[in-house]
């Protein structure tokens, strides 16, 4: 099995991921830390400030060393340059919040997982003609799981992955995978302002668990 699959799968498994990101280092690998701890197995770290990469490549580094079965993906990539400069860093795939087909492009050359962000059926098709197993459905809150619905039966081969503003209430969350989404993706909803600034990593742990408890009882 490939990489690229192994990563499908877990994430099918886990149908959760957590996405986050911060300047400062130390918390940056103090919050994947935690999330490993709740039992989460691939992240995205969002390429959102000028410290990104290298942060993400600190987080790496300690990825490899204390959890070598985190998969550990670059978000926020819109373009080629930083494509390259991520996956150089380590990352095990990456995510758009468009369909851009320069990373698509450094995505099958270094052969790598690429989830392209889509709003419209227009989109996901291209997503779809290009090979694409998994497009973030963005923004998630805006589109809602009636719009998942609605559009599920067109792209019977392609998974979904709602992210923005995603919930973590059983509701919401039941919601999304009666529609037929595989996975979510959750960032300021999981990792609250809060618990990030006080650094309240047992609360992240027992709510990160707990969020993981409700995804696999729904998709059931």
């Amino acid at each position: 099995m490939s990489k690229k699959d192994n990563i499908l799968g877990l994430l099918n498994q886990q149908g959760l991921m957590p996405l986050y990101f911060h300047e400062d280092e130390t918390t940056c690998i103090e919050l994947m830390g935690a999330l490993y701890s709740a039992g989460v197995r691939l992240l995205e770290f969002t390429n959102r400030g000028p410290a990104a990469l290298d942060n993400f490549a600190a987080m790496k580094k300690v990825a490899v060393e204390k959890y070598p079965d985190m998969y550990l993906g670059a978000g926020t990539i819109k373009d080629s340059k930083d494509a390259e400069a991520f996956i150089k860093a380590g990352a095990d795939f990456l995510i758009s919040p468009a369909l851009a087909k320069d990373v698509f492009k450094v995505a099958e050359k270094e052969h790598v997982l690429w989830m392209p962000g889509c709003m419209t059926p227009t989109e996901i098709l291209k997503a779809e003609k290009l090979g694409v197993p998994l497009v973030k459905l963005f923004p998630g809150n805006v589109l809602g799981p009636g719009y998942m619905a609605a559009i599920r039966e067109l792209f019977p081969k392609m998974r979904f992955m709602p992210t923005g503003g995603v919930e973590t209430t059983r509701e919401n969350i039941q919601a999304w995978f009666d529609a037929g989404v595989s996975a979510v993706g959750m960032g300021s909803k999981l990792l609250t302002k809060d618990v990030i600034a006080n650094k309240q990593y047992d609360e992240l742990i027992t709510h990160t668990k707990e969020v993981l408890a409700i995804i696999n009882d729904c998709k059931k």
